[in-house]
């Protein structure tokens, strides 16, 4: 079965990469703020921690670049993907605020290179003209796979009443399983040109940089503080929020292709555009919501509005240099966390005196995201790579 694989097309690899992902994150993400609570006392401040600890291997994302110089794409991929399973695996077992600030790095290293890796195949394998619906497939995949994810975490919770360890354990093992169909079934794969092994900063890509640090910062005020607020002020317990990344999942199934091919058709600009007045609006409703379906609403329409970021990616590859993808790739994944190292663990505080000022702190940054995108041009050509700013 396994040799099976090497004859389907590339973009079944990313497919495949697509679902073990969430397989560990989707497990670990719908558990974390129940279990922080409830077995390792986590305050705001604690969880602000945890989380900017999180985001320090997405800051050093780029340090797959350099690793590429030692081992192939995908060897670094079957690895990346280990780490992400075995950190979630043993989360469970450590219950408490230095084994789960481990663990979760440890969880972190290994999701943050997967997905730099798989961004990175994703430029350099697909072609620019399938390239928004390819990644819109891929968000599909990655949502059914999440929505099964959800669906056995509410079976588990809420009617087979397992233990946190065991339902941790069975999540990241799951991954590391699937890392070694990768290993053995699929080639190794080469894209359109030989890529960098150091850094690569250009010119030419600063508006995309731009935008990239800001998602990165908007990114993690929903994913830190929105799930918190479910838990803190509204008392959902852990299959509620199953319940709604269930929710999330199944729309993500059904629209992901969708808005990938409607990037296709209104292009990058009109795209961001939308997502950014909708965070707008998203944001400045969560600082005052005082009811709990309204604040479930809310947080399916953000995870909609998030995968617009296709248009972000669709516009690097129009603009890119094909020896830049996997340089860029990681460079874009740091710059993406500069703001998630830091912002987690300041807003924690700013939380524990308003949890208002923390969204609408997230609806400033979406504003000006929206005013960076109007430079996006109606029609990204490629142009001709600038000089290297960063050497080896």
């Amino acid at each position: 079965m396994l040799h099976r694989l090497r004859q389907l097309p590339p973009e079944m690899l990313l497919y495949l990469m697509a679902a073990a992902v969430p397989l560990s994150f989707a497990t670990w993400r719908a558990l974390l703020n129940n279990f922080a609570i409830e077995e390792a006392g986590f305050d705001g401040i604690a969880m602000g921690t945890l989380q900017s600890l999180r985001e320090v291997p997405g800051f050093l994302a780029f340090g797959a670049v350099f690793l590429l110089a030692w081992m192939r794409e995908k060897t670094l991929v079957v690895l990346s993907l280990i780490a992400l399973g075995i950190g979630t695996a043993v989360t469970g077992f450590l219950p408490s605020v230095m084994g789960l600030y481990f663990t979760t790095v440890l969880m972190s290293l290994g999701f943050h290179y997967a997905e730099t890796l798989q961004q990175s195949l994703s430029m350099q394998l697909i072609s620019k003209e399938k390239m928004p619906e390819v990644l819109g497939r891929q968000i599909a995949v990655g949502s059914f796979t999440g929505l099964f994810v959800f669906a056995l975490l509410w079976l588990l919770l809420d009617r087979l009443h397992l233990d946190y360890p065991l339902i941790y354990l069975g999540g990241g093992l799951a991954t590391v399983a699937l890392a070694l169909v990768i290993w053995r079934g699929f080639p190794h794969y080469r894209g359109e040109a030989e890529q960098h092994t150091h850094l690569v900063l250009r010119k030419h890509y600063s508006l995309y940089y731009a935008l990239t640090f800001l998602a990165g910062a908007r990114r993690q005020i929903f994913v830190v503080f929105a799930g918190f607020l479910m838990v803190e002020k509204f008392h959902y317990s852990a299959a509620d929020i199953s319940a709604l990344f269930l929710i999330n999942g199944v729309l993500n199934i059904w629209l992901a292709p969708k808005i990938g091919r409607l990037v296709g058709r209104l292009g990058e600009r009109r795209m961001l555009t939308l997502e950014y007045l909708g965070l707008i609006l998203i944001f400045s409703a969560y600082a005052f919501v005082e009811t709990a379906w309204i604040a479930a609403v809310l947080y399916v329409l953000d995870h909609l509005f998030f995968a617009m970021a296709i248009a972000l990616k669709s516009y690097f590859k129009k603009i890119g240099d094909p020896a830049d993808f996997a340089s860029t790739a990681g460079v874009a994944f740091s710059i993406n966390h500069i703001a998630a190292v830091v912002l987690p663990f300041a807003l924690g505080f700013v939380w524990m005196i308003s949890p208002a000022w923390v969204f609408l702190s997230g609806a400033g940054i979406a504003l000006l995201s929206l005013l960076l995108a109007q430079r996006v041009p109606h029609d990204p050509r490629r142009m001709p790579a600038q000089a290297d700013t960063a050497t080896p």
